[in-house]
């Protein structure tokens, strides 16, 4: 099967792309710094040329409201029209669980409307949601972070590794489109506060404080903002092993 990656250089990408390769498949890891680039739309239809599936794992470079609402309506809709006129026959797309619970987060607002606009355009569709990464909680704790202290809600959510994204995006690529959503996300739930205590480093120095009023990205999450609903499949890698293999050391 012939798969374009538009993201193909960032962290589930390069993933995502070994993945394939090694199942077989021919991929075109897609990025900027290749010549493709889905908001101007270059290289795209060069790029799109007689592929099957297109797997879009992009994100903003910004998080301010205006300028990711932007990034991402501009980036999908180039690319529905570019993989239309390329004859894709599966639209697969990188979200988020929980979008439409946050509906004060700039962020999450331009996430839906992403998925609006692959939900009503002219490609066969299977939307990937999939909860926090392990490999994000730092920023996640840096977003919360003020005067020192990270100041965070005890909301649960269930975090999976990059890997185990990577794993669930390879395997819906080749099944057939649902023209709806998949939910992935890890093997067991956390509470955010203990997240953050069992992943940053016993030598970071801020400490962390409980704050449900605390904002996640601009709206505030409880215990069922940020979970995956009861049929999401479910990676493997538990955030144990995830540490221990960070704390190993380089070979």
């Amino acid at each position: 099967m012939h798969i374009v990656i538009i993201g193909g250089t960032g962290l589930i990408g390069r993933k995502l792309s070994a993945r394939l390769k090694q199942a077989g498949h021919t991929v075109l890891a897609a990025s900027p710094s290749s010549g493709v680039n889905s908001v101007t739309g270059e290289g795209l239809d060069r790029a799109l040329a007689s592929a099957e599936v297109l797997i879009d794992v992009t994100n903003s470079p910004s998080f301010e409201e205006s300028a990711v609402m932007a990034f991402f309506c501009t980036s999908t809709g180039k690319l529905l029209r570019a993989g239309r006129d390329a004859g894709i026959r599966h639209y697969v797309a990188l979200s988020v669980v929980g979008s439409e619970r946050l509906p004060d987060s700039g962020y999450f607002r331009a996430k839906i409307a992403q998925e609006a606009l692959i939900a009503d355009g002219p490609l066969p569709y299977t939307i990937v949601r999939a909860t926090q990464f392990f490999e994000f909680l730092g920023s996640i704790a840096q977003s919360f972070t003020r005067d020192g202290a990270i100041r965070a809600p005890a909301a649960l959510l269930q975090p999976m590794a990059a890997d185990d994204v990577a794993a669930a995006l390879a395997r819906v690529a080749i099944e057939p489109p649902l023209n709806g959503m998949r939910e992935v996300a890890g093997p067991a739930p956390f509470h955010l506060t203990d997240l953050l205590r069992k992943t940053l480093p016993a030598s970071a120095a801020a400490e962390i404080v409980r704050d449900d009023d605390a904002l996640y990205f601009g709206d505030r999450i409880g215990d069922t903002t940020l979970m995956p609903g009861a049929q999401a499949r479910l990676g493997t890698l538990p955030l144990e092993s995830w540490l221990a293999a960070q704390a190993a050391p380089a070979r």
